[in-house]
């Protein structure tokens, strides 16, 4: 079974175990989900609300919308987006799944592929940043900037979509075992 960030399309049943215990539904009435939890869902958030708004700015500017409000939009969020998202990525990578795979041996392989895509995300985080650098260096020429518009959106819409697939998945292996372990567990 391919279980690659591209082909999955979800946690194969094996590191989904403790989800039937403690199910997405249920999570922020459990009494560990205040903390740290909270906070780290709160960063996967972040990351969408960036994504969802490099979207519409992307979106805004292919239906005429202003080059230079684009630009510098498109300048912050994607900035924030990457800057933050390499550095969540390795207090995960360093700190937390080494921890958290320790607590239930059962998901050790749940830890690897999450750090598997990791280096994934790192490519086409690299990419993102080319797409957008290529497109904001179009702003001078409205025609040859809708066409690198298109192509970043393109490239904006299947970061996003392995994004979420990986937020999804993380928040599936990772918070039932801090609600089972608690944060402590963690120190």
């Amino acid at each position: 079974m391919d279980l690659s960030l591209e082909n999955r399309d979800g946690l194969p049943e094996a590191l989904r175990v403790l989800l039937a215990d403690f199910p997405r539904e249920a999570w922020e009435q459990d009494p560990n989900f205040r903390g740290l939890v909270e906070f780290w869902l709160s960063k996967h958030m972040e990351f969408r609300r960036l994504l969802t708004a490099m979207n519409g700015e992307t979106e805004s500017l292919l239906d005429g919308g202003s080059a230079q409000t684009f630009a510098g939009r498109i300048s912050r969020y994607g900035s924030m987006f990457v800057n933050n998202l390499h550095g969540h990525h390795q207090i995960e990578d360093m700190h937390y799944f080494p921890r958290l795979s320790q607590m239930d041996e059962r998901l050790e392989h749940g830890f690897e592929l999450l750090d598997g895509d990791h280096k994934s995300l790192d490519g086409l985080l690299a990419g993102f940043v080319d797409s957008a650098n290529n497109t904001l260096q179009k702003l001078d020429d409205p025609i040859v900037l809708r066409n690198a518009a298109g192509t970043f959106h393109s490239d904006l819409g299947r970061l996003d979509r392995l994004i979420q697939r990986h937020l999804d998945d993380e928040e599936d292996l990772i918070v039932p075992v801090i609600l089972k372990f608690g944060e402590g567990s963690l120190a």
